[in-house]
Formats: C-alpha cells, structure tokens, sequence
C-alpha cells in the first residue's frame, strides 16, 4: 500500500492509518475484495506497534470500509460509490462512515491544524457579547433555564428572523417561521416529511456531506448536478429532468460549501423555471447568509416561498453551541414539520432561543459581524494570494465566507494532499469528502482563518512547488 505514517507529526497512528487507508479505498487505489496487509505486516511496513494497526483495523471495519475473515484476514469492502452520480437504499455502514467524516473536524484537539475546518476560531467570536447576555437573560426570565420552548420556537426569535429575511428579500409572516436546532435539524425535518426511501432528490456536487450522509440514512437516492460558479450548472439539470422526477433539489446559495461560490441571478431564474415546470421544491440551505456584507439574489426572495424552503442559522457565525437554526417556507408546511418536530424532539432550547433574540435585539449580533465580516475579508484577500503564490489553483476567487476551494495542478487526487498535510501537523478533508458517492476528487477545502499558521505556510509552499506529485 501507498501509505506513509509519521509517529512525529503529532497526530495519532490510528488516525492516520484510518484516514490513509479509507482514502485508498475511496479513491480506488484499493478495489473491492483486495487482502490487506497483516497486522504483523502493516505494523513492520510502517516501524510501528502492532497496537495502533489493531485499533485501525477495528475502526475501518466499524465504518464499513473492510471487512474481517476468520482465519484470512482482512478484506477490502465490497459496498462502497455508487454509479453514475446517483445512489439509493439505507445501509448503515454508509451512515457511519459520513458521521467519521464530520467527526474528523473534532479530533486532534490542540494538537493537529484542522485546516479544512468549517468552524470560526474561537478567538473570533463574541464571547463576553454573549457571555454578558446570557447574565441579563437570566436574571429577566430565570425560568427560561428550565422550561421547554415553543414548539414554533420563542416568538420574539422568529420576529427577529422575520426582519432578517426581509433583508434578502423574502416576505414572510411570523407563521411562516420556525425555529430549530440549528440548521442540521431543519434539513432533517424536511427530509423525514418530505421524503420516503425510494424517493430521488438533486444534490450539488460537490456539496455538503452531512446531507448526502442524512438521505443515504433514510434511504433517498441522491443524483448530483456540477456545482459550476455562478451555480449548478443548469443544463445538467435539464438534462436529467429529462428521465429522472426529483421531489426535492438542495442548493447552498451564498457562500456555497465547499466552493464558496453564489448562485448568480439568471442561474436563480432557471432553476426556479425547472422547478415549477418538473414540479419540484428547491430547499435553499443559505446558512452562510450572515458572512454576506451586501445581500445578493436568493430562490426564496425571488419564489416568495412557492417553490421554495429556505434554511438559514446563526452557529457557523455566533455560536455553535447555542444551536439556532430556522426554516421559512408555506404556512401549511410549517405546520406539518412543526407536528414532525414534536415528535422528534417535543421542541428547542429556550434558554438559547431567549439569548440569542436578545443578542438580536440589543444590536449586539449587528456589531460583532461587522467585525466578523472585516477580519474575514482581511484573511480570505491573504490566504488567496497565498495560494496563488505558492501555485495552488482557486477554483473561483471568493467575494467573502472562510472557506476556499483550492487544488494543486497535477495531482488528480486530493487523498495524496491529505498524505502530505499529515506530516505537517495538519489533518486536511479530502475532496471526495464533498462528493455525493465518494469520487475522488483533486480538490479541497481551506479554511482561511487558519492559512497564517507556520504549518500551513509550510505545507502550502511545499506541496505548491511540486512535493508529490506523481
């Protein structure tokens, strides 16, 4: 196997054979029924314990990647991909192994760079704003520590939602709002009504993995449009509506994860035109709505909610903790994903509902993304320029949001990318990660706020002056 381990870097042995391993798998460097090496084997390959091998092995097996036989040994999984973009049925090796590549963001506290990450730094939040408000919270309404929240969500909240989607245009009624655990819950109740196995749905590709991973959990079959720069590209979409009926298509309009680009006006105008002629709904995930200094076009302002559930959530910039997220769509609609989120988690947080309608409220929101949004600006000018020094190819310069998405000229899988960043110190998301079956893919994202790090700055030039490539 092409797999290079480095004890040194910081992170652990495990994690790097199961990130290394798993990324042979996906890019197909490993095919279906191949014999890994031995325990014993692997371990005198890498100069390492037979323990860190063992461990691995057990964990790939977990997520469905390789499979043990008694007495031979170890098997490379005969499950994974799916053909021709599209993919069906519930298999719950395929629900872990997208829950391993979320979890991937967590791991390594304090000692790997997660330079692919899609969190804010914490010392770019607001924490005493936040702090000082949930003080007032408490002492005002001490009983919003203990109670359940509406199931609607905290009226006051969905009031200043209501305004904030007046700010993109959209003119909704306070019943047309509600609130979730942030954006992820909003998603799932919309997949759980919407939705039944068998059912087929359009994707962006790439796109966002926790969504592939959610309907490949429900058993949906998802086909994925070319994500393009100003939007998914439209004639594949009419193209395959052709021969195939969506219920639902999801799109990332501003800021789009992971190529951070926005769906451009006549790009918005066409799909809501497929829509209403192929009766499909667009869910329009615009949870990076707030990085935006100057709103541009969104479905929903256009659609007024016809053809259109609109997401949006305030974790990716205020909090990941207090866990806001809302859903805008059709009166009869809310209803209906209200009785759906009783049932699933009979409501929200109110203590969290009460505090982030008062941050809300009280302006203090308001300030600290103007700051949030200039020290985003400055970073996102730096790292672009960075990377274009350093060779790397941006796939379309941002107009703001953290993210990049970048690859080396030269190297047709990222997997080799993420092999390198592991002996920097850094762990890195391979582009298959982003893709709706896995494929492998040349590019990855970055996250700019981490790209002044000494080892970014290293493994960047590194890897941009040819280091690898095949």
């Amino acid at each position: 196997m092409n797999l290079v381990i480095d004890p040194r870097n910081g992170v652990p042995m495990t994690d790097q054979l199961v990130t290394g391993i798993s990324g042979l798998i996906r890019s197909r460097q490993l095919l279906a029924g191949v014999k890994l090496p031995s325990i014993r084997a692997l371990a005198a390959s890498q100069q390492i314990s037979r323990f860190p091998v063992i461990e691995a092995y057990d964990r790939l097996s977990s997520l469905g990647f390789i499979v043990p036989k008694h007495g031979s040994g170890f098997y490379v999984a005969n499950h994974m991909g799916g053909e021709s973009g599209a993919s069906g049925g519930s298999d719950p090796r395929l629900a872990e192994e997208e829950s391993h590549q979320i979890l991937q963001q967590f791991n390594y506290p304090g000692e790997s760079l997660k330079l692919s990450s899609g969190f804010v730094p914490e010392a770019w939040r607001d924490i005493e704003g936040i702090a000082q408000t949930v003080r007032q919270v408490m002492r005002m309404d001490p009983s919003c520590v203990i109670d359940y929240a509406m199931p609607h969500g905290d009226a006051n909240l969905r009031h200043q939602i209501q305004m904030r989607l007046a700010i993109v245009g959209i003119e909704a009624d306070i019943s047309n709002v509600i609130v979730t655990s942030g954006a992820s819950q909003a998603l799932d109740l919309v997949v759980r009504f919407m939705l039944k196995p068998g059912d087929t749905v359009f994707v962006e590709d790439p796109g966002y993995y926790n969504l592939f991973g959610l309907l490949k959990l429900q058993g949906v079959r998802i086909v994925g449009v070319p994500r393009l720069a100003n939007g998914p590209d439209v004639e594949v979409a009419e193209h395959l509506l052709k021969t195939i009926k969506p219920k639902l298509f999801f799109i990332n309009t501003v800021f789009h994860n992971p190529t951070a680009t926005n769906v451009a006006p006549q790009v918005a105008f066409k799909l809501l035109q497929l829509a209403q002629q192929h009766d499909f709904m667009i869910v329009e995930d615009d949870i990076y709505a707030d990085f935006q200094t100057t709103p541009t076009q969104r479905l929903a302002s256009l659609d007024q909610l016809d053809h259109v559930i609109y997401v949006g959530g305030l974790s990716k910039t205020l909090s990941s903790s207090l866990r806001i997220g809302y859903l805008a769509a059709k009166r009869d609609l809310i209803k209906d994903l209200v009785d759906v989120k009783v049932l699933t988690s009979l409501g929200g947080s109110r203590f969290s509902e009460c505090v982030v309608a008062a941050l809300l409220e009280r302006g203090t929101y308001r300030k600290y993304l103007e700051r949030l949004r200039r020290r985003i600006h400055d970073t996102l000018s730096t790292a672009v320029q960075r990377l274009e020094e350093n060779g790397w190819e941006v796939f379309d310069e941002p107009s703001g949001g953290n993210f990049i998405w970048t690859r080396v000229p030269g190297i047709d899988d990222s997997m080799l990318l993420v092999e390198h960043a592991l002996k920097f110190g850094i762990t890195l998301a391979p582009g298959s990660y982003y893709r709706p079956n896995g494929e492998a893919s040349p590019w990855v994202r970055i996250n700019t706020a981490h790209t002044d790090d000494p080892r970014a700055i290293r493994f960047l030039e590194h890897m941009g002056k040819g280091a690898g490539k095949p």
